[in-house]
Order: C-alpha cells, then structure tokens, then sequence
C-alpha cells in the first residue's frame, strides 16, 4: 500500500534539491581537482573578518568559501558583495563581560573570490542591477551536474540499503 503512494521520481536536479553541505563540499572537490581556481599566496594567513582572531584551520577553507558563494549566488541572482559580507560575518565571541557585537566578513576577500569564479565563467557582474553577480549559463550548468551527481549518489545508497 505505502509503495502506491510514493511519489513518481521527477526528472533533472537542480541545486536546490540537494543539501547545502553536501553540495559545497563536492563543489569545493570539483574546484580543487580541476584547479579552476588559483589559490593566491596570503591564503594561509588570512582571516576571514577582522572579528576572527586566527586563519581558518582547513587547509581547503579558500575552496569552500568559493563553492558556498557560487551556491549562493545561484540561489539568489544579482547579490552583491556588502550582502554577503553581512551573511558571512558574526560576532566576536571571546570579549569577557563585554557585549557581543555584530561585524561583517572581509569584502576584500570575497571580492577576490569572485573575480576567480568570474575568470572561470561560474559567476559574471550582473546586468539586470547597478551591483551584483548573477549566475553565466556555464556556472549553472556545471552547479547542476554537480548537485546532480550529489542525487544520483545518495539515490543509489538509498537502493543498496533497501536490499
């Protein structure tokens, strides 16, 4: 009875069909292997905002950042660079008694991170807006082989469990 009801697979995924941790972390391996992005020299001693007190620890950290904010520009069209300053930054947490305030990521960084994904035609200036990036046809062919190939393989576990 309960197979009656399941719903019928549908055709091609996209990225908002998969997980986002999921999602970023094949995206960053895809980076990585096919070395779309150069990593620049300062990359191990950079922070993240002026609020962090250290790097980040993952040594693949630059590749990750760069998979999330193509994710994000997929997912919303013509972002600019002071709205995912505001999404990535935080609060500085190790003050004592002194309240908790809220400060933005580096701009400079992310900045950077996108003209590497402009260079390789994932993200391009957005020409529907004054700012902004938008997602090329190329980007967004290759964010979806990628979420796709994220469904494939997490349906074919699916189907080793069941048997």
């Amino acid at each position: 009875m309960v197979e009656e009801l399941q719903m019928p697979q549908r055709g091609p995924r996209g990225v908002r069909d998969v997980p986002a941790e999921q999602f970023i972390r094949a995206y960053a391996e895809h980076l990585k292997a096919n070395d779309k992005i150069q990593l620049p020299s300062w990359v191990d001693i950079v922070k993240t905002a002026p609020f962090k007190e250290l790097a980040p620890y993952d040594p693949d950290w630059y590749y990750i950042r760069a998979a999330s904010l193509a994710r994000k520009v997929y997912m919303r069209q013509n972002i600019g660079i002071g709205t995912f300053a505001r999404q990535y930054g935080g609060r500085n947490k190790r003050k004592g008694t002194v309240p908790e305030h809220f400060a933005r990521a580096s701009r400079g960084l992310i900045r950077h991170m996108l003209k590497q994904l402009e260079d390789v035609d994932v993200v391009a200036k957005s020409t529907a807006t004054k700012g902004g990036r938008a997602i090329t046809p190329n980007g967004q062919r290759d964010l979806d082989l990628i979420a796709a190939r994220i469904e494939r393989s997490s349906r074919d576990e699916v189907d080793f469990e069941e048997e």
